[in-house]
């Protein structure tokens, strides 16, 4: 495979951010992304009843409108998440909305939710699954996951995620409930207890057969919202939880000027945070609820980490975006040799072994 990451990234990082975000994404939809070696057996990892190669996930947000579903999964990754998709197409905020944080390992943006609306995203979703001559259904290489929200305006919550549930739901391996970006208005204030037992009532409701649901939060609680949080999820019927999304707090030890930038920042600083919240969340869910951890994940050690503290799965977006598709070669390699360190055959074996009690 050629290394991209090496080649092509310092180029990239030549443009500002967005501009080399849409030149990433123009050239993986042209087919220059490259092919990964076949996974071992001792990374597959199995959670919401799917089989999955390795437990390195894209994080939503990089490919919002499904535009380059196959060729990221080729680069490695163990499965993608798609979105934030939104009922109705949307600008997004004002540009400029995407910083580079070169010296802190990080990521501001302010997207707010610009994408093409559903009804283009699922038609690109079904030329996905279109049969191949030979009759069999082509579909990603890896499992598909579909993140979901809410426009800026006109939006209806308790309509629109349910709406939303039903028109991805024949495409997605699971489904994603964003109600933690900082970007959009109000959206935050869905992740109550009260309001998460609500809408996934209605999801229900509208669909009573559907993929895995799982609701991604925000790093920002209070520690003591994630049980009521965790419970209502549990009652509600979602399989797993998303842990986290960007944070709106800014670490005393950022050194990159464009850290006053508002949004949600993603990345190294993040890391403390996503441990922290892990490390709550884990110790409440006694492997009820699937957990997928991300936030400043740079190495296998990193992976294996959050593996010990009862993650399922992890994925990363800032570490890809900064470093190129070559990170994902050096942390299979640096997860395999952590795991032989630590006397672990397969990523299950090591699963919640330093889970609290």
């Amino acid at each position: 495979m050629i290394d991209l990451g090496t080649l092509v990234t310092p180029l990239l990082h030549r443009f500002d951010t967005e501009t080399a975000h849409e030149l990433a994404i123009h050239s993986l939809a042209l087919g220059l992304g490259g092919q990964a070696p076949k996974d071992v057996p001792a990374l597959s990892t199995r959670t919401l009843g799917l089989r999955f190669p390795n437990p390195i996930g894209l994080a939503a947000g990089f490919d919002k409108d499904a535009r380059a579903i196959r060729p990221l999964a080729k680069l490695g990754f163990g499965h993608i998440e798609a979105g934030t998709v939104t009922p109705r197409p949307q600008p997004g905020n004002p540009g400029p909305r995407l910083f580079r944080l070169v010296e802190d390992g990080a990521i501001i943006n302010r997207m707010g939710f610009n994408g093409c609306g559903v009804d283009r995203f699922c038609r690109r979703l079904a030329r996905l699954h279109r049969p191949m001559p030979n009759g069999r259904m082509r579909g990603p290489t890896v499992p598909l996951g579909v993140n979901i929200g809410i426009n800026k305006t006109g939006s209806d919550p308790l309509r629109d995620y349910p709406d939303l549930v039903a028109r991805v739901r024949p495409y997605a391996d699971y489904i994603t409930m964003n109600l933690s970006s900082p970007n959009t208005p109000g959206l935050r204030d869905l992740q109550s207890a009260t309001m998460l037992k609500e809408l996934l009532d209605a999801i229900n409701t509208r669909n009573p057969e559907r993929p895995p649901l799982l609701v991604k939060l925000a790093p920002d609680l209070d520690d003591s919202s994630y049980e009521p949080i965790l419970e209502a999820a549990i009652e509600g019927g979602a399989q797993g939880l998303i842990l986290t999304n960007t944070t709106i707090a800014r670490p005393a030890t950022l050194r990159d000027p464009a850290a006053r930038e508002s949004g949600g920042l993603s990345g190294r600083p993040l890391a403390p945070r996503a441990r922290d919240v892990l490390r709550i969340v884990s110790g409440l869910n006694k492997g009820r609820l699937a957990l997928i951890s991300c936030g400043g994940i740079e190495t296998g050690e990193d992976i294996l980490a959050r593996i010990r503290m009862g993650a399922d799965m992890v994925q990363i977006y800032s570490s890809f975006v900064l470093q190129g598709p070559g990170i994902l070669t050096r942390m299979k390699t640096e997860l395999l040799d952590a795991m032989r360190r630590d006397g672990f055959e397969t990523i299950a074996d090591a699963h919640g072994i330093d889970r609290p009690n």
